[in-house]
């Protein structure tokens, strides 16, 4: 029975190198990812063997950027093999399911360091007043 296209086709080659990643839906200004797994050398927009999570990285009411993650497919995945984009890797990391990525360490420090010195330039302001 053929699987929908959302699933994926679910064909591959066997021997063929495997990937986890994004592929970027949704409109103008408004991106949503789909978490595929699919041979390493085909674009985003080809089929692909199977979707095993979906990300939201627009905050909505609640603040919460929405992530679905079928865990166990992507342990399955890995074990066979797949390699993983630098995005989702950094993903799966902030969700536990992986090391931290150093990336991530890296976009924390900076935002804590502009943080800092956009406080530190108002408190000069504030007090040049």
């Amino acid at each position: 029975m053929p699987l929908s296209p959302a699933s994926g086709i679910g064909r591959f080659y066997a021997k063929s190198a495997k990937i986890i990643r994004f592929v970027r839906l949704g409109c103008t200004n408004r991106p949503f990812y789909h978490i595929v797994v699919m041979e390493r050398r085909k674009n985003q927009h080809q089929p692909v063997i199977e979707q095993v999570g979906s990300y939201d990285p627009l905050p909505n009411d609640s603040n919460e950027r929405l992530v679905a993650l079928n865990t166990e497919r992507i342990r399955h995945w890995l074990g066979k093999g797949a390699h993983l984009s630098t995005p989702a890797a950094e993903l799966l990391g902030i969700a536990g399911l992986l090391p931290i990525h150093p990336r991530t360490y890296m976009s924390a420090w900076r935002n804590r360091r502009a943080a800092a010195e956009a406080e530190a330039s108002a408190e000069k302001a504030e007090s040049n007043s």
